[in-house]
């Protein structure tokens, strides 16, 4: 390319205009003759000529080492702040033209990087305008095209790029042509050049972004009406291009072109990279081959798809931005993004997200794209499915940002690709979604991040896509992450008070599609969905009912009925235990009022059908009766407000069956409510609506069972509340209609649930008692076959008709307990069948069991009578089956029953006399039947009642039978006869079983001896040889057999020979103290017996201990009145009791309440020898002052009892402690005292427990417990710590020892001054241990 001469000039004429020189810097002439005034000194020295550096640089034939000294020499001096601030203020615009000029002559890369360089340098200085005059001839030089597309001009298009960064220039309006100039600009990208074409995209880019920021309307016209083909030289260009700079330029321009629309025009248009003139010099090329070349779409997918695979982060985000501007900027970009996808763009962009590596920037582009593409559904789902994978690793990373941007996005491809492609989900990745969807609500309620409401939706919309994949089933891990997430997902709606009210409206689809998915067919009886089923009852229950109850003026209506629609969907598997215990949940929150105020606040009609729904699936739940599909047949003309239901129950029904329906419907309503105690109105409202009912419907009224039921249950529970609250008048003649129903037509009291109150009242009317007695027989029926039937509603629960018929019989304010006994006595007399009778006994067993204290009011009304009856019916020979269980219930009616009541009461006696008759008729052993046996343990508890007054002539007659003292000796004799062998019999007599009932009708016996034959019976005739009574002929087991069995008999028998032998010892100790007699046995008798005693002080059952320790007390307090005591001075075995028992009480740490109480039978005999006048001398060897000192350490709050204080006490009687020991027991013993009044509220609350009783005459086991029981409690033993000893009564026995210990030491407190052992005088009053 040549230059006109005009272009090689002299440059005198750049210093034609006068210029303002500081004359303190003018230099001389320069060697070349120029003037001072176009020349500048330096800090150096040196001096500077503008004229000079214009000639050289300007001339092209200048050496170019020349040029570039002088360029070097410029910026040092440009660097030096004088030079420079002289030469803005004066000779700056000399610089201008030459240093173009040079740009635009010298092809030397070096030189034009030091030009740019220093015009740059000179732009950017401050307080300076030449910037505008580089703009203008750099913008004149690129215009005229003189440069061609040489070096040159590249050189000159990068200064243009950087006059254009410079935001201090003003641009616009220093460019004179800027159509030529962009036109020039535009024809220059057809140059094979890829570094000139990426300084033009640069220039461009600039040029462009510039017009549109400052809105200039002439620069952003060229633009347009050169932007087709701009745009299609730019997309070819960047389709060759393997630059990563020219990418980067090309793409910057082609998105402020999209940005401002510009290339909306073209997207239809084909385009074409060559001019009209390119075409005519072609041949091969004509109009309709250019017209034929692929749209701008298509050419866009080609050229984006290299700078997508680029290595460089930058262009690839630079490209999704393009992408992104390109498709947004029409409104329905559908037909562009179809074509997109066409050219697999969508591809690349999934391969940048899996190369991501979680890079921010990378994955908010590309997500942005993507959701985009997004809209064109059928076409973007097939790639979706490729880059699922990608997706859901990006998916990770999102959930773990708080509010990331694209959160919702990524969320939708996620639930895009699952719903659309459910059978492309492994297990792996329906696992790895779930736990990341799972972690992102937990972080949520956490609130460790945030979570838009738009991504909460999307979340539970996915969790339903991911159930709906069929490898949701296969991985069993999925759904304990799907109970959190449901839980989660509840919560945060319940808790974060901020969230959008519509989200419990997600959460609520969420609950209902996973409890739909977990009752499906396939799924309903797989461990995994049964646990995830549980898991959506738990939740509602747990946090979305109580919610629900509480806030329901703040839920809208859509969130209602999706809460209503979860909950029906619970009750509708009716067969499930769980939706059995919501159901009564449900009722329990009043859920009837409840469902009635939603109808209140919300009056549509679907709110209407939903709640009727529910409310009837409810009814058929709770009751084992479909009764609910009235309240769905009359759904249509049921009122919305109870007030309605009332008034439609008042009104004549006889003619009208639609009338009718709603009027059964609305007694299932008010029915079901208020035997849950949820009352739907006022009860005097229903109670007038009721009776109105009642008597306008009275010549209609169907007796079916259901509906009559139903109106009967609510009417005497209107009656019953009437009586308790208040009282209003009442309809007699609607009670006749109530009772005539009742009395006329069948029904069944089980059939139908009912309200305690209702079946109160009913057994409180006495002219229904012919029915009432019928429904007794059914309910005994149902009781005999095992169909209990659990349709009564009282105390907050659900329980068996059985148990509350048995709770009015021990109410005793009904008719309950005379209907019974009536009954029985009619079938005695009638002498009914077998089955029925039995029936009848089994639910008095029933009863008696359920509740003890029935067996009072059974009596009261005559049981004993009706009993007589039975029995004597029965054969001597072959009672039959009823006889058993008659011997059942008699036992438990004497086990249960208060003794005042069997007082006046004659027909008992009768009845014991038949059953002695029985077993003196059939003289078989003891142990050959069970109903011998039964019969045993009856003697037993009527001889247990005698000791309290009552059946004082049965007691007789049993004590001195003759058939008894037979049978008894005879069990005795063979048992004595095994001598050792006893423990191991196993013979076919089993003498161990006989035993065992023998030794309690001996305990009893010798209990009532006392009472029924007080002063007669000798004690001391137990004590002597076997066969020699000299009284009457009584029951009668001798001491040294009760020795033997003790000795030789199994833990069983030692218990019941222990009592039996304490009671004989107990009732000669009395008769000696009254008598003032001797003692009779011989010495020898009495050491055998204290050997046998003493052997067993430390037996492993404490009671056996027990007893034998206080039987050996009283035998030493008798050798003591005799002066028999010299033997203990000698008896190693006294002291080794002692000693053991001392020695374990002085360890450390030893004494827990467990292990005192193991020594309890020690105590009671070291305590019976230190209340003998003559003690034994080493006495006071074993409780020695270390000894005491260190039992006296041990003690604490814990384990102090009644025995320890005795023993203290008799310690200090026995003058064995000194003054610091008794001050230190008495600190001890004030701080226990505090510590059990402290406590004392917690320890006296002692739960009640329930009274045995026998199920079966098989039972042995239990009624020898039973009877073993009864001896303990009423024995002396059991109040010196029996097992039966509650904690109230320990602490009592405490405190009153405690109180006598502080008694005694106020007799001599004020004596006491030093640490020898104290003397205390021995008081009058006895003090026995207890």
């Amino acid at each position: 390319m040549f230059f006109v001469d005009s272009q090689v000039q002299d440059s005198d004429h750049l210093l034609r205009e006068p210029v303002a020189v500081d004359l303190n810097h003018l230099s001389p002439p320069c060697a070349n003759g120029h003037r001072s005034t176009v020349s500048l000194r330096t800090d150096q020295g040196g001096t500077f000529c503008f004229l000079c550096f214009s000639d050289l640089v300007s001339n092209p034939r200048a050496p170019t080492v020349h040029v570039s000294y002088a360029l070097h020499q410029l910026s040092i001096a440009l660097s030096e702040p004088t030079f420079l601030r002289n030469l803005l203020s004066s000779h700056v615009r000399f610089l201008v033209s030459p240093l173009v000029n040079a740009l635009s002559v010298f092809d030397d890369a070096p030189i034009a990087i030091q030009i740019m360089d220093t015009i740059s340098l000179l732009c950017s200085a401050e307080e300076c305008s030449i910037g505008e005059d580089f703009v203008e001839r750099v913008s004149a030089q690129l215009s005229s095209g003189a440069l061609g597309w040489s070096r040159r001009q590249l050189h000159m298009l990068h200064c243009f790029g950087v006059l254009l960064s410079n935001e201090k220039i003003d641009i616009n309006s220093h460019i004179r042509d800027k159509e030529s100039l962009v036109f020039q600009l535009v024809e220059g990208l057809q140059l094979p050049s890829e570094e000139i074409r990426g300084e033009i995209f640069f220039v461009l880019y600039k040029f462009s972004a510039l017009q549109f920021t400052e809105q200039n309307v002439d620069g952003a016209e060229v633009l347009s009406s050169l932007c087709p083909k701009l745009l299609s030289l730019s997309l070819e260009a960047l389709a060759k291009t393997q630059r990563d700079e020219v990418r980067l330029n090309c793409i910057a321009l082609l998105t402020t072109l999209a940005q401002q629309g510009l290339l909306a025009d073209s997207r239809t248009s084909p385009v074409s990279s060559m001019s009209l003139d390119e075409v005519d010099d072609d041949p091969m090329l004509t109009a309709e081959t250019v017209t034929a070349r692929p749209c701008l779409d298509v050419l866009f997918s080609e050229a984006i798809k290299g700078p997508l695979l680029s290595t460089d982060g930058e262009v690839q985000i630079k490209t999704l931005d393009l992408i992104f501007h390109y498709v947004s900027q029409e409104s329905i970009p559908s037909k562009q993004i179809e074509v997109l996808l066409g050219e697999n763009v969508a591809d690349y962009i999934f391969e940048i997200l899996r190369l991501s590596d979680c890079k921010d920037h990378v994955i908010n582009s590309c997500l942005r794209v993507l959701d985009l593409f997004s809209l064109a559904e059928h076409s973007f789902r097939k790639k979706l499915v490729i880059g699922f994978p990608s997706v859901t690793q990006v998916l990770q990373y999102v959930g773990e940002v708080p509010c990331h941007p694209f959160q919702i996005q990524t969320l939708k491809l996620v639930s895009s690709c699952v719903s659309d492609f459910p059978g492309i989900v492994s297990s792996s990745q329906v696992q790895e979604i779930a736990l990341i969807l799972k972690r992102m609500l937990e972080r949520y309620y956490s609130q460790e991040m945030g979570l838009f409401p738009d991504a909460f939706a999307i979340i539970c919309s996915v969790f339903v896509s991911l159930m709906k994949t069929p490898s949701f089933a296969e991985t069993p891990d999925v759904f304990k992450s799907m109970q959190e997430s449901l839980r989660h997902a509840v919560l945060v709606c319940l808790s974060i008070p901020e969230n959008d009210s519509t989200q419990i409206s997600h959460a609520v689809y969420l609950i209902n599609e996973v409890y739909a998915y977990c009752t499906s067919p396939t799924s309903i009886n797989n461990t995994s969905c049964i646990e995830l089923r549980h898991c959506v009852i738990d939740v509602c229950v747990s946090h979305l009912l109580p919610w629900f109850l509480s806030d329901v003026n703040e839920v809208n209506e859509e969130a209602t009925l999706g809460i209503m629609e979860t909950f029906h969907s619970i009750l509708l598997q009716n067969s499930d235990v769980k939706a059995m215990e919501f159901a009564e949940i449900l009722v329990s929150a009043d859920w009837f009022s409840f469902s009635f105020g939603c109808l209140g606040n919300f009056s549509t009609a679907t709110m209407k059908q939903r709640v009727y729904l529910m409310l009837s699936s409810l009814v058929d739940v709770l009751h084992r009766e479909k009764l609910g599909s009235h309240i769905r047949d009359a759904l249509p003309s049921l009122p919305s407000d109870p007030q309605d239901l009332l008034f439609l129950l008042g009104q004549d029904s006889s003619n009208n069956q639609e009338l009718a329906s709603c009027q059964f419907a609305a007694l299932v309503i008010f029915h079901t409510g208020w035997i849950h105690n949820d009352r739907l109105a006022d009860d005097k409202l229903v109670f007038t609506s009721l009776e109105q009912y009642i008597l306008v419907n009275r010549t209609s009224l169907i007796p079916d069972s259901s509906a009559m039921l139903q109106l009967v249950n609510i009417y005497s529970l209107c009656r019953s509340l009437q009586n308790k609250r208040y009282q209003i008048s009442y309809s007699l003649e609607a009670e006749r209609i109530v009772f005539h129903l009742l009395n006329e037509y069948e029904w069944d009291l089980g059939s139908c649930d009912i309200h305690l109150e209702s079946l109160k009242w009913l057994f409180q009317q006495e002219n229904i008692s012919k029915s009432l007695t019928y429904q007794i027989q059914k309910i005994a029926q149902n009781n005999l076959i095992g169909n209990e039937v659990h349709n009564v509603y009282g105390d907050g629960r659900q329980r068996s008709l059985t148990y509350w018929f048995a709770k009015l019989v021990s109410e005793g304010d009904n008719y309950a307990a005379t209907l019974l006994v009536n009954l029985s006595t009619q079938l005695a007399e009638k002498r009914e069948q077998e089955n029925d009778v039995v029936s009848i006994l089994i639910l008095m067993n029933t009863i008696v069991s359920k509740s003890p204290t029935a067996s009072n009011h059974i009596s009261i009304s005559g049981i004993g009578n009706a009993i007589y009856r039975l029995v004597c019916g029965f054969t001597d020979l072959s009672p039959g089956t009823s006889f058993a269980t008659l011997l059942v219930l008699i036992f438990n009616i004497l086990a249960s029953v208060q003794p005042g009541v069997l007082k006046n009461d004659e027909s008992w006696d009768a009845v014991f006399i038949k059953l002695l008759n029985y077993l003196s008729l059939r003289d078989t052993a003891i142990t050959q039947n069970h109903e011998s046996m039964m019969v045993i343990g009856i003697l037993c508890l009527v001889l247990y009642h005698s000791s309290h007054g009552a059946l004082l002539d049965s007691s007789r007659i049993i004590v001195v039978n003759s058939y008894l003292v037979s049978a008894i000796n005879n069990v005795v004799d063979v048992a004595y006869s095994r001598g050792p062998a006893l423990a191991q019999s196993q013979d076919e007599n089993n003498i161990e079983e006989a035993l065992a009932f023998t030794l309690p009708l001996y305990f009893f016996s010798l209990r009532s001896l006392q009472i029924v034959l007080a002063g007669v019976v000798d004690w001391q005739t137990f004590f002597g040889p076997s066969g020699n009574l000299e009284t009457l002929p009584v029951v009668c087991i001798h001491c040294h057999n009760l020795c033997r069995l003790m000795h030789f008999g199994t833990p069983q028998i030692k218990l019941m020979a222990s009592y039996c032998l304490l009671e004989l010892f107990t009732g000669l100790s009395q008769q000696i103290d009254i008598r003032k007699e001797q003692l009779r046995c011989s010495s020898s008798y009495l050491k055998a017996v204290k050997a046998v005693l003493s052997g067993l002080v430390f037996y492993d059952d404490i009671r056996v201990a027990i007893n034998s320790a206080l039987c050996l007390s009283m035998i030493l307090g008798w050798e003591e009145m005799e002066g028999r005591t010299e033997m203990l001075k000698t008896s190693s075995w006294y002291r080794f009791i002692t000693e053991e028992m001392s020695v374990s009480l002085a360890m450390p740490c030893s004494a827990s309440n467990t292990f005192v109480n193991h020594h309890k039978p020690a105590v009671y005999v070291t305590v019976a020898m230190l209340r003998l006048k003559n003690k034994p001398a080493w006495l006071r060897s074993v409780f020695d002052e270390s000894c005491i000192s260190s039992m006296i350490q041990n003690l604490n709050g814990t384990n102090i009892t009644s025995e320890i204080v005795i023993l203290f006490r008799e310690l200090m009687q026995a003058q064995l402690l000194n003054s610091d020991q008794v001050t230190k027991l008495d600190l001890v013993f004030l701080a226990s005292r505090k510590q059990m009044q402290r406590n004392g509220t917690q320890d006296e609350t002692v739960e009640e427990q329930m009274q045995r009783t026998v199920s079966s005459i098989h039972d042995h086991g239990e009624v020898c417990s039973y009877l073993v029981d009864l001896m303990v409690s009423n024995s002396l033993g059991q109040t010196s710590g029996g097992s039966e000893t509650t904690c109230r009564q320990k602490k009592k026995q405490v405190l009153v020892e405690m109180e006598r210990f502080s008694e005694l030491l106020s007799t001599r407190r004020d004596y006491v001054t030093d640490t020898r052992p104290c003397k205390v005088t021995r008081q009058k009053k006895k003090i026995n241990a207890k």
